[in-house]
C-alpha cells in the first residue's frame, strides 16, 4: 500500500511538471508571436506602393499592401520579411528576437530600379511601290541545289580552269611529262609542231571553242580591276 502511494504522488508529480512545461511552452510561442503592421511607400515621392508584396522568407506565407500602401500580417520574432514592387528595388528587414510586445510597425521606402533598354527605332509603314522596289531587289541566296548546277556548266568550269593554280599533283604529272620527253629526243632534234597535222587540228578546235579570247577576257578584266 505504501509503494502505490511513492507510485502515485511521483506520478502526478510528473504529471503537474508536464503540464507547466506545456504551458510554459504555449507561453512562449505566445510571446513570439508578432502583428507586423505599417506602410510601404516610394523612396522619392512618398507615395504609397499598392500591390507591394510582404513575404515571410523560407515560410511560404505573405501579404498584399492595399491601395494606399498599408498592410498586416503575423509574423514571429526572428522572421525575415522581404518587401517587393514591380519596378523597385526588393528591401529585407529582420524581426528582432529580443522585441518587447507583440507589435512592430515599419514605414518601409523602395527605390526605383532603373533598367536600361536598347534603343529601338520606329519605322513607318512602305509604300507600296517602295515594297515593289524591294522586293524586286532582293538577291535571293542560291541554295545547294543551284549552286551545284552552275558548278558543273561548262562555262563555268572553262573559267575555274583557266584562273585556279595547277596543284601539286598536276605541277608534277607536268614536270615528268616535260622530262620524258626531253629524254626521248635527247641527242636528236625535237620535231616542230608547227609541221604536225594534228597539232594544228587541236588549234583549230581550241579556236572555234574560244579558249584563247577568254584567257585574253580573263587577262584583261584582271589588269582592269588591278588599275582600278
Amino acid at each position: 500500500m505504501k509503494q502505490f502511494v511513492q507510485y502515485s504522488l511521483l506520478s502526478i508529480t510528473m504529471l503537474i511538471a508536464t503540464l507547466h512545461l506545456a504551458a510554459q511552452n504555449t507561453q512562449t510561442q505566445q510571446d513570439s508571436v508578432v502583428q507586423l503592421y505599417g506602410v510601404v511607400m516610394t523612396a522619392d515621392s512618398l507615395q504609397g506602393l499598392p500591390a507591394a508584396s510582404i513575404v515571410v522568407e523560407n515560410k511560404g506565407r505573405g501579404t498584399l499592401t492595399n491601395e494606399q500602401g498599408v498592410f498586416s500580417i503575423v509574423v514571429l520574432k526572428g522572421d525575415k520579411i522581404r518587401f517587393s514592387s514591380v519596378g523597385f528595388k526588393d528591401k529585407l528587414i529582420n524581426i528582432p528576437y529580443n522585441l518587447k510586445g507583440n507589435q512592430y510597425s515599419v514605414i518601409q521606402l523602395l527605390v526605383n530600379d532603373t533598367a536600361y533598354l536598347p534603343a529601338t527605332i520606329l519605322k513607318a509603314r512602305p509604300t507600296p511601290g517602295q515594297f515593289e522596289r524591294d522586293f524586286v531587289n532582293t538577291e535571293v541566296p542560291a541554295d545547294q541545289l543551284e549552286l551545284a548546277r552552275q558548278a558543273m556548266s561548262e562555262a563555268k568550269r572553262r573559267v575555274l580552269l583557266a584562273g585556279l593554280p595547277a596543284d601539286s599533283r598536276e605541277a608534277v604529272n607536268m614536270q615528268l611529262r616535260q622530262n620524258a620527253q626531253k629524254y626521248y629526243y635527247q641527242g636528236q632534234v625535237p620535231p616542230m609542231n608547227i609541221l604536225n597535222p594534228l597539232a594544228w587540228a587541236d588549234f583549230i578546235k581550241a579556236w572555234k571553242r574560244g579558249d584563247f579570247k577568254r584567257k585574253e577576257d580573263t587577262s584583261s578584266s584582271s589588269s582592269g580591276s588591278s588599275d582600278n
